[in-house]
């Protein structure tokens, strides 16, 4: 295999094999996982079908993301590696909040929960405007939806009645717009595969 000189910290060169794009798994990981919860956000599947939800975050959302990170890292992308290292951890941090430390929370975590997604959406927010440096247009857009959707779903958990429901459907509306989100992820991934192997621009991002 032909492999490329790489400069070191010492300034000597060192023989590097060439490597894949991680960016196309790391996008379909977000992109499916996304999916599938934004269906039940927006109240099209009931949630009691989020240990599906739970199942795929593990494996895919969550690992194959942080593992796309490492290998942007590897590659020098400090931003694919920021983006796709953070996101993987949010779907294990999302797990763990459903599965493990549930039992744990107060009888009303919608506070904490809205500031949770809140958080979330200043760092993507944030990375949204750094993509507008040098990432495609197409994951720019998927970075400006993301944070729309992860303030409209902060914005439903506070506003949430007594009773639990949103008073003002804001939540259901940020699971349309994850849909929209994650639809524009998979199409970023399915673009850079097909390019990557057509070895042309065959699908513009």
């Amino acid at each position: 295999m032909a492999t490329a000189a790489s400069p070191t910290s010492s300034g000597i060169a060192q023989s590097v094999a060439p490597s894949a794009n991680p960016a196309p798994l790391g996008l379909v990981a977000f992109g499916l996982t996304t999916l599938l919860l934004s269906f039940i956000n927006a109240n099209i599947i009931p949630g009691a079908d989020l240990p599906i939800v739970l199942a795929t975050a593990i494996p895919f959302g969550g690992t194959c993301q942080v593992l796309a990170g490492m290998w942007e890292y590897r590659v020098g992308n400090t931003f694919g590696a920021t983006a796709f290292t953070s996101y993987g951890a949010f779907w294990i941090s999302f797990v763990l909040i459903q599965t493990v430390f549930v039992k744990d929370l107060g009888p009303d975590p919608t506070p904490m929960l809205g500031l949770y997604l809140f958080g979330w959406g200043i760092f993507t927010a944030y990375m949204f405007i750094a993509s507008l440096g040098g990432a495609s247009k197409g994951v720019s857009v998927v970075f400006f939806l993301l944070t729309v959707t992860f303030i409209l779903l902060a914005l439903g958990f506070w506003a949430k009645s007594p009773s639990g429901t949103s008073t003002f459907g804001l939540s259901t509306l940020g699971g349309y717009v994850g849909i929209a989100t994650a639809i524009a992820a998979m199409y970023c991934s399915f673009a850079f595969v097909t390019n990557a192997n057509f070895k042309r621009t065959v699908l513009p991002v």
